[in-house]
């Protein structure tokens, strides 16, 4: 089994008092959350420091984890006989087991068995997985098959680590930085416990077209000078297929235009909208015709953009 310290993932002193445990928790998972972290390691960082909280926030882990003693992290080291004597049955091994899912079955592996000796129930692990699907698949629902290294109870009620591949079914309008529950899917119980339940954390792929803010879309829709100002009928393209959009008379670059229903499913009913937001585009390289046209244009327009800037 290999070490971590979670003193220094918490950046806390040993004798470090709960509360102060509680306020460095609370600080480093605000700046590794996923949602808001900027750190390519931010979504690991976040597991460890929240891995190091479930540990040290109670009392009798905490005080099983420092009996463990102080080792460099990643060094692979054994309980003292002592502590296997306190804290596990006779024949455990700890050499395929993993420090956090020692300490996550601690307090319950205390509990297995209720007054007169009868065997309590042993509920099965929460998993937990990554995926990433594409607009496209969130759309529509998908099936995702993982494989994941994940805790599984003996018939002590001790946890190991097993490979497992899971089918998961992905349902219409997942969003990005969504975390689905299914239940049950997770690790077996035991003596009539109920099942774990295996939880899913949705990042969605970038797309070359769409931006996805909820079950809202934003896409970037080029229009002609002449389009904007006279107004046009143009198509739209959709996760469902290809639309028409008015466009009115006298459009400006950055206006945004809704189209009602055409986001990504909500999971009871309706969908979110699709926002097209005008970009008005001049030809790259225009005909000779086309530049006598604007320059016509030009000699006999009035309109200045610029008005308010020559009255500052």
């Amino acid at each position: 089994m290999k070490y971590k310290d979670y003193y220094a993932t918490l950046g806390l002193e040993r004798n470090a008092t709960a509360e102060e445990i509680k306020k460095s928790y609370r600080k480093l998972a605000r700046k590794y959350h996923p949602d808001v972290t900027k750190e390519p390691d931010g979504e690991e960082k976040f597991k460890e420091v929240a891995e190091a909280y479930e540990t040290l926030k109670d009392t009798d882990k905490r005080v099983a984890y420092d009996q463990l003693g102080s080792h460099s992290p990643g060094q692979d080291f054994r309980p003292p006989p002592d502590w296997e004597k306190a804290h596990s049955s006779p024949g455990f091994s700890f050499d395929d087991i993993d420090l956090s899912d020692l300490f996550s079955a601690f307090s319950g592996s205390r509990q297995h068995t209720g007054r007169n000796g009868v065997k309590a129930p042993i509920p099965g692990q929460d998993y937990e997985a990554n995926a990433q699907i594409s607009l496209e698949e969130a759309y529509r629902g998908t099936e995702l098959e993982l494989n994941l290294s994940v805790s599984e109870y003996d018939e002590s009620g001790f946890p190991h680590r097993v490979q497992r591949t899971i089918k998961a079914r992905i349902p219409k309008g997942a969003t990005d930085g969504q975390r689905l529950r299914l239940s049950g899917r997770g690790g077996k119980g035991l003596m009539g416990g109920r099942d774990g339940n295996l939880y899913i954390n949705i990042t969605l792929h970038p797309h070359p077209l769409f931006r996805v803010s909820n079950h809202d879309l934003f896409l970037d829709l080029p229009l002609t000078p002449w389009e904007a100002v006279l107004g046009a009928t143009v198509q739209v393209p959709t996760l469902g297929g290809k639309v028409r959009l008015k466009v009115p008379p006298g459009t400006r670059s950055g206006q945004q235009l809704r189209i009602a229903g055409r986001g990504l499913p909500k999971p009871r009913e309706g969908a979110g909208d699709l926002f097209a937001i005008m970009q008005i585009v001049v030809p790259p390289m225009p005909e000779e015709q086309e530049r006598t046209l604007f320059k016509a244009l030009a000699d006999i327009s009035t309109f200045n953009p610029r008005e308010y800037l020559e009255r500052s």
